[in-house]
């Protein structure tokens, strides 16, 4: 199974750069950019990393993002995440980034955006994975702040595929904004959210209603509600899942108790990501050997949850269809 996991194509939908972030090389920024850090190791930095909540991790997150602050540093950030899905055989994937973590600070929008789109051209040219980027608006702050990041993003919309919603869900529902989405859809973004991770499943019926979103950011309290799992469905929209996320963040007690099986009998989509791989203790591929051996996956139930991440991505229909043709074709080459 776990070579399966690793020789798959795959696609991954769910990943925050920010959230990539490994110790070693925040440690390296930190010293290049002579930020004074709290920890003074690795290892006690990695010791930081036990939450009990959403916000506990946002805390430890947001202090690591400060030792980013020119374009070489975000392109840094992004090419050991690249570097790690090649090693995985992710072939395309779905990068979301929180400008306002950096504007804040005074950094530049330009430095920003460039810095990570400079990565993933080089990485296509070098490993084929092909990527593109999703501008994510921070929950905890105001609709007039996402406006002005809006407003920023205007000279990049070649480099920005879409936008969606994060940070903190509890106390800011998706509702909250209604017209910046509506703005950014305008301008030609694809809309995508954060819902029903802490929330409950009204956020998931606001970002559907109001926000108009075409695919859901985790998910999980969708199960509350047997009509919005019908609505799920018949609007063919996935769920981008993130298993050791959930499981860090007390979202789930254990990954034996978590719901993606129940999920994918009741005829949800989902993919499989890993959310802030370098905060919640794995890339990709461990979600994957971790939650097949939690729910004892078939090798059928991994080979649909890898064709939905190339499904229910923002590639071209066209594209999408010759990612699943290659992943078919490795698949059943494997069980020959």
């Amino acid at each position: 199974m776990k070579t399966l996991i690793k020789t798959l194509p795959k696609a991954e939908l769910h990943l925050h750069i920010e959230g990539s972030l490994e110790p070693d090389l925040l440690f390296e920024l930190a010293r290049r950019n002579r930020i004074p850090l709290k920890y003074k190791s690795v290892e006690e930095l990695k010791k930081a990393y036990k939450f009990n909540s959403l916000q506990d991790f946002s805390d430890i997150y947001y202090q690591g993002a400060s030792v980013l602050l020119h374009e070489n540093d975000f392109y840094d950030l992004t090419w050991a995440y690249l570097e790690k899905c090649a090693a995985q055989n992710v072939t395309h994937t779905e990068i979301m980034f929180d400008p306002q973590t950096h504007t804040e600070r005074g950094v530049q929008f330009d430095a920003i955006v460039n810095g990570i789109y400079r990565a993933t051209q080089d990485a296509e040219e070098k490993w084929g994975i092909t990527s593109f980027l999703i501008m994510s608006f921070l929950r905890h702050l105001s609709e007039e702040e996402a406006f002005k990041t809006l407003e920023q993003s205007k000279m990049f919309q070649n480099k920005i595929k879409a936008v969606g919603l994060d940070s903190s869900e509890k106390g800011n529902p998706p509702s909250k904004f209604k017209n910046v989405f509506k703005a950014a859809v305008k301008m030609g973004y694809i809309p995508l959210a954060h819902a029903g991770e802490e929330g409950d499943a009204d956020y998931i019926w606001e970002a559907l209603d109001i926000l108009k979103i075409e695919r859901i950011d985790h998910g999980n309290n969708a199960l509350q509600d047997p009509k919005l799992i019908e609505e799920i469905i018949n609007r063919d929209i996935a769920l981008t899942v993130c298993p050791l996320s959930n499981t860090s963040l007390k979202v789930v007690k254990k990954l034996k108790d978590h719901p993606l099986k129940k999920m994918m009998d009741l005829g949800l989509k989902v993919t499989i990501n890993s959310d802030d791989p370098a905060y919640f203790g794995g890339q990709v591929n461990k979600n994957y050997e971790e939650i097949q051996k939690a729910l004892n996956l078939t090798k059928e139930d991994i080979y649909q949850l890898v064709k939905n991440s190339f499904n229910y991505s923002l590639l071209k229909d066209t594209e999408k269809a010759e990612r699943v043709a290659e992943l078919a074709e490795v698949y059943y080459e494997l069980e020959q």
